[in-house]
């Protein structure tokens, strides 16, 4: 059975409640919700979730990762994924994000299988985990063959717009059996040439911004963690969201 075809559609990966907002302010029609950009994005905490849900009229989808690094999970980490899926379903979210691989990079076929069942009666999208896999194309048709709603992905590339051949090739593989949406460094100066390349009608976008710290004092002599200037910080642009809405729009309206 062919997956329902959404036309225009911009998911934003918000990394926090303030970024859930101004995605929907934007005219996203959904987020991948999340903490934690700098790593790829980890699962967002319970208020973050929760306020979402209480506040927002888009759809919330809250990415089940426990931490960044690779996709290769040991038996404690796959617990908390678990954990975060009854909290996200507790909550009535839209659905959640999930990727995971075996040690060759293939698709966890099994532990996925159980975070699907769990998750029901809520839906199940693939993260960019799907670029990490020893083999795009087999890994397309497990995620097929789980009935996952849509993958998330650059072609394997570092940006989308590098990856444009794959992912052409990969919308005419799934063939409208599942949703390919291409991530990774789009902006309204690309996505033009991208949905022309891959034929993709939904795409993803963090379309953030760093703001300023509004500190006065500023201790220069330490830092707090790895971040390279920790006095500013990212957040979703309202700006951004609705520029590339806009495009979307207007090129899949001709």
């Amino acid at each position: 059975m062919k997956s329902e075809k959404v036309i225009g559609c911009l998911e934003v990966c918000a990394n926090s409640y303030r970024s859930a907002l101004a995605a929907q302010n934007g005219g996203a029609k959904r987020v991948e919700f999340c903490d934690n950009l700098a790593e790829g994005g980890t699962t967002p905490s319970y208020a973050q979730i929760a306020l979402a849900k209480k506040n927002l009229s888009i759809e919330v989808w809250p990415i089940i990762r426990p931490r960044g690094g690779d996709f290769l999970y040991d038996d404690i980490e796959f617990e908390l994924m678990k954990e975060d899926i009854k909290i996200c379903k507790s909550l009535k979210c839209d659905g959640v994000v999930i990727g995971i691989l075996k040690e060759n990079g293939s698709i966890d076929i099994e532990r996925c299988t159980e975070l699907i069942e769990l998750a029901k009666p809520m839906e199940v999208a693939f993260h960019r985990a799907f670029d990490m896999s020893n083999d795009m194309d087999q890994a397309l048709e497990d995620l097929i063959s789980l009935k996952i709603k849509r993958v998330l992905t650059s072609g394997g590339a570092p940006s989308a717009i590098l990856g444009a051949e794959k992912l052409a090739q990969l919308v005419k593989q799934a063939d409208g059996r599942i949703i390919i949406m291409p991530g990774a460094g789009i902006n309204e100066n690309n996505i033009k040439n991208l949905m022309e390349l891959t034929g993709a009608t939904q795409f993803h976008a963090s379309a953030k911004e760093f703001v300023a710290s509004k500190m006065k004092f500023r201790n220069t002599e330490t830092k707090m963690g790895s971040i390279e200037d920790e006095y500013q910080y990212e957040l979703t642009s309202e700006k951004k969201v609705k520029a590339l809405v806009d495009c979307i729009n207007e090129l899949l309206a001709k």
